[in-house]
């Protein structure tokens, strides 16, 4: 199957580059996020392809003034792997690891963008993911992240808001691998243990610098993928890892109120959430059915629904997963540098570092 990525030196095999691998669960993907400083907005989106599952589907998210919007939209691949529109929704890239516009044009919901994202810094590769369950491969897959500003225009319910980037920053990110996708498993392995999951990912934007860290834990609060990188503008990234991190739930809650890093001596990082908590499901992270990957049919499908921007206590699976703006606080040899991001947590199962247990229960 020939498509318009062949006449482009991007070939991995000696397939033609609508055919990814044998790997039913491979993926390749583009995220984003928003925020003005104040808190008032808060925007999210998401684009994966699925060759192996002849899927692409994308989702827009609004968050402000206490709803969060959400408008999802699907289709068939068909091996095209270039044609980066999926409904209303197109990402282009104007200029790769640079410069990426997000559009969403005329639908059904009250939701309207046009947005172009410029990278601060250099994108940064974040160590590999690979995690078994049993003998069976789960995850296996390479990252890139960079922050950076925002500007053009967001409708939401009738508003149209100018963005720019001296007041609208934030993130995104591409991955591509393996990651559980399309429909559950029908066998899953035999000798998988109970579902456990404990990831913090911190992007973070100062006005001269950027931060991230991110960890994932074992059940017993071991890290088996954990790093953090502190970025000034216009000079190489400092990365660092820490044995320990200072998490402090809202009590009753998985909801962090606070997190403490101290990266090397004479550098500290406290990041302190503020909410409302932006759903992951919005843009189809757990969602039980715009799940990454679902097949909706053989005709394109768009869908819109609105949720209540909140804190949930407890949070059910659906809403497990989330991203919470956050202030942050970074002091490097004595300097205070005071900035903003997003704290993204999806802690399933238990993480005896932090004091949680069983699948759901809060902290005490």
């Amino acid at each position: 199957m020939l498509t318009r990525g062949d006449d482009y030196p991007l070939h991995q095999t000696p397939e033609p580059v609508a055919i990814a691998q044998a790997e039913r669960n491979f993926y390749d993907r583009y995220f984003f996020n928003g925020y003005s400083a104040d808190g008032t907005l808060f925007f999210a989106a998401a684009l994966g392809v699925y060759p192996q599952l002849d899927i692409i589907d994308a989702a827009f998210c609004v968050m402000t003034e206490g709803v969060q919007h959400n408008l999802r939209a699907s289709r068939r691949l068909r091996g095209e792997r270039l044609d980066l529109q999926v409904g209303p929704i197109r990402v282009e890239v104007v200029e790769p690891l640079q410069r990426l516009r997000l559009i969403v044009g005329d639908n059904a919901s009250p939701l309207r963008a046009d947005l172009t994202f410029t990278a601060r810094h250099a994108a940064i590769e974040e160590p590999r993911f690979t995690r078994r369950q049993g003998a069976r491969l789960q995850m296996d897959y390479t990252r890139l992240t960079q922050n950076g500003g925002w500007s053009g225009e967001v409708t939401v319910a009738g508003r149209t808001l100018a963005i720019d980037p001296a007041r609208h920053l934030g993130t995104r990110d591409r991955s591509w691998g393996i990651r559980p996708i399309g429909a559950p498993e029908s066998q899953p392995a035999p000798a998988a243990a109970a579902p456990q999951f404990w990831w913090l990912w911190m992007p973070l934007n100062f006005p001269d610098a950027s931060a991230f860290f991110h960890s994932n834990d074992d059940a017993a609060g071991a890290a088996w993928n954990r790093r953090g990188a502190i970025v000034p503008d216009g000079a190489d990234p400092r990365e660092f890892t820490v044995a320990d991190i200072g998490c402090v739930y809202h009590p009753g809650t998985r909801r962090l109120s606070r997190v403490q890093l101290e990266p090397w001596p004479g550098c500290s990082l406290t990041v302190t959430p503020r909410g409302p908590a932006f759903f992951m499901s919005g843009l189809g992270y757990l969602h039980p059915s715009w799940g990454h990957g679902m097949d909706h049919g053989a005709e394109p499908a768009v869908a819109y629904d609105v949720a209540s921007a909140g804190f949930e206590t407890p949070p059910g699976l659906a809403n497990l997963h989330v991203q919470v703006p956050a202030d942050a606080e970074l002091v490097i040899d004595g300097r205070m540098r005071r900035g903003h991001g997003a704290v993204e947590q999806l802690f399933l199962g238990p993480h005896a570092a932090s004091g949680l247990t069983g699948m759901l229960e809060p902290s005490r």
